[in-house]
């Protein structure tokens, strides 16, 4: 339980705020850590914009962002304990904004542990995750937002030790900031400090991932290679920031190379049409303002299926400058990742994008991204997540024999493809779940050649060669592509002796799309409304065939107001034998409404027991 006393010692009304030390006294702590990411700033053009704040217009340079860092460290350690961060959780809730930003980086500057955790979070999974990470420190933007997490944490919290620290609106300019020449830079043992990150929870509660600082700059500096960021990318962030997605692919790696990062709020497609559109909407000189146009977008299948949809309803002078924003001449990479990419989104997105084909990783809190796609069209085939990144060695483990898939081996005698489980190695992946041995060692396997262990995800994938894939100029990107099966415990279901993907048929449920009323005569525009916005497959048990396929798919509200339950379910096995094996189709199917349970990290489950129990409770 917190001790109130010492949270009303550091929070004290009226106005929350770190003491903050006179520019005498900082002139003689500007020192930072010569951690790569933070040498990597100071190396960058100081007026070149780093943030901009997509609502108001905001923006702040590299300079200011540098500036910040140091005043942000050195505050946070004058308002704490005796002893230092050094080593320390802190935690910390900021919206996407420059402000967290800062707090992310004057955390690993102090080499802490910065542990971004979300306001959405339920209180019971809050105090689970202070107590797994042992925060010392809870950075929190208001007291409003300390008194909710106070009441969250008052009962069952295991540390007394946790001091909540109002964080500085950086937003607002300091006059005490440091100027760039007064900052000193001192050596720094990398391995101290870092992000962690926690699991999405799909067997058991959330575990610890500590992200170490050299893993950290390994995975950035594998994503810039591989999608070759550049100073002159532009990214609109609009995914949450306790991901590794939101942190990794959208703020490190641009960070990295000097890019500007667009921070949106609270996703709205409609708002983020119109910003991708701004600079090709018509203006009195006729002229576009290139620099602000967005040259990176990456997203879950989820948002680009609301861009689809949300397209058609555009104001008519937006549409066209909409779909230019998106063609493969502006927008240079549109990353899709998180989740399987139905074909069906895929396509309509090419389409509305005049050639603009989505490109699809592998990644996990674990490793980072892992696999992926190539930059060249040919290298993004449909249902693929590509090859090993640059650093990242990958393999195939047979699921039944468990022997090595060796190059060459990828299908049994009878032409069968071979499935195995991915395991990953390199300066990439992380080391080990914090306080979590039992969980490490089940999770790393030696490997026979010296080289370092093998992590297991757990993962079942196929892999084989492509025609016409692999021939771009990335190196990388070479050989036979990586096909994602799903979970090796849940998402591969057997049945009469034959192996289903669920994954497979969860992509094709999504791809299910239905003509609107009353709408243009455009083939995309008739692709605009997918019939379900939620799937799940799962194996239930059977006598027969020792597990059945079954499925839980949430109707769009659109579709509904068109159709029946129970010619819907027509629909689907209608569909679905044109695109799918008879073993494959879903024996039961339940059509619901409402959205399908969600984990803590606000992902659609997938602890498959939970959706046997909610909506197959006779099995």
């Amino acid at each position: 339980m917190i001790a109130r006393s010492a949270v009303r010692a550091v929070l004290s009304p009226p106005r929350l705020a770190w003491r903050v030390p006179k520019l005498s006294q900082l002139s003689t702590t500007c020192a930072l850590p010569n951690l790569p990411i933070l040498e990597a700033i100071a190396s960058h053009d100081p007026e070149t914009t780093a943030v901009v704040h997509s609502s108001t217009g905001r923006r702040f340079t590299y300079g200011e962002l540098l500036r910040d860092i140091v005043l942000a460290k050195d505050r946070l350690n004058a308002s704490t304990k005796e002893g230092g961060l050094k080593g320390k959780a802190v935690g910390f809730i900021a919206e996407r904004s420059y402000n967290y930003v800062v707090t992310l980086l004057s955390i690993l500057a102090n080499q802490s542990i910065a542990v971004p955790l979300a306001a959405t979070f339920p209180a019971t999974e809050l105090r689970h995750l202070l107590d797994e990470c042992q925060a010392s420190t809870l950075l929190l933007r208001s007291q409003k937002d300390s008194h909710e997490v106070l009441k969250a944490c008052e009962d069952g919290l295991a540390s007394e030790r946790l001091e909540i620290v109002s964080v500085e609106d950086f937003a607002e300019k300091s006059q005490s900031s440091p100027g760039l020449k007064d900052i000193k830079w001192k050596d720094a043992a990398e391995a101290e400090g870092g992000i962690m990150l926690f699991t999405s929870g799909t067997t058991s509660r959330p575990k610890g991932v500590l992200l170490s600082q050299p893993v950290l700059t390994s995975q950035s500096q594998s994503l810039v290679l591989a999608w070759k960021y550049a100073r002159e990318d532009h990214l609109l962030h609009i995914l949450p920031l306790h991901h590794i997605h939101g942190i990794l692919n959208t703020l490190l790696a641009p960070l990295f190379v000097g890019a500007r990062v667009e921070f949106m709020g609270i996703f709205n497609s409609t708002a983020v049409w119109e910003r991708l559109a701004s600079p090709y909407l018509p203006t009195i000189d006729g002229k576009i303002n290139r620099e602000e146009r967005i040259t990176f977008l990456t997203a879950v299948p989820t948002i680009y299926s609301h861009l689809l949809s949300r397209y058609p309803e555009l104001p008519s002078v937006v549409r066209p400058a909409a779909k230019e924003a998106v063609s493969p001449k502006n927008l240079r990479l549109n990353i899709s990742g998180s989740a399987a990419l139905p074909t069906q989104i895929k396509s309509s997105w090419k389409e509305l994008s005049s050639g603009n084909v989505l490109l699809e990783r592998y990644g996990m809190t674990e490793v980072g991204m892992a696999l992926s796609c190539g930059l060249d069209f040919k290298d993004r085939v449909d249902g693929a997540v590509g090859w090993p990144l640059p650093s990242v060695e990958a393999r195939l483990v047979d699921v039944d024999s468990g022997e090595v898939i060796e190059p060459g081996e990828e299908f049994h005698k009878n032409g069968n493809e071979r499935e195995g489980e991915i395991q990953l190695r390199g300066p990439t992946i992380f080391k080990g779940y914090w306080r979590n041995p039992k969980a490490t060692e089940e999770s790393f396997v030696e490997a026979q050649d010296g080289k370092g262990k093998w992590f297991k995800t757990g993962d079942v994938a196929i892999r084989k060669p492509v025609r016409e894939a692999g021939e771009s100029e990335q190196e990388w990107a070479k050989g036979p592509m990586y096909f994602i099966k799903g979970r090796k415990s849940v998402d591969i279901i057997k049945t009469g002796g034959e192996k289903v993907s669920a994954l497979e048929v969860e992509r094709e449920l999504l791809s299910m799309y239905v003509p609107l009323k009353n709408s243009a005569s455009s083939t995309l525009i008739s692709l605009a409304r997918p019939q379900f916005v939620e799937a799940a497959v799962v194996g239930l048990p059977s006598v027969t065939f020792g597990q059945i396929v079954a499925a839980v798919v949430v109707l769009n509200s659109s579709y509904k107001q068109q159709t029946g339950y129970a010619k819907s379910r027509a629909e689907i096995r209608g569909f679905l034998k044109g695109k799918l094996a008879r073993h494959q189709i879903p024996q039961k199917i339940k059509v619901v409404d409402k959205s399908l349970p969600r984990n803590a990290m606000g992902k659609v489950t997938v602890n498959k027991k939970v959706i046997i129990e909610a909506y197959f409770p006779e099995q």
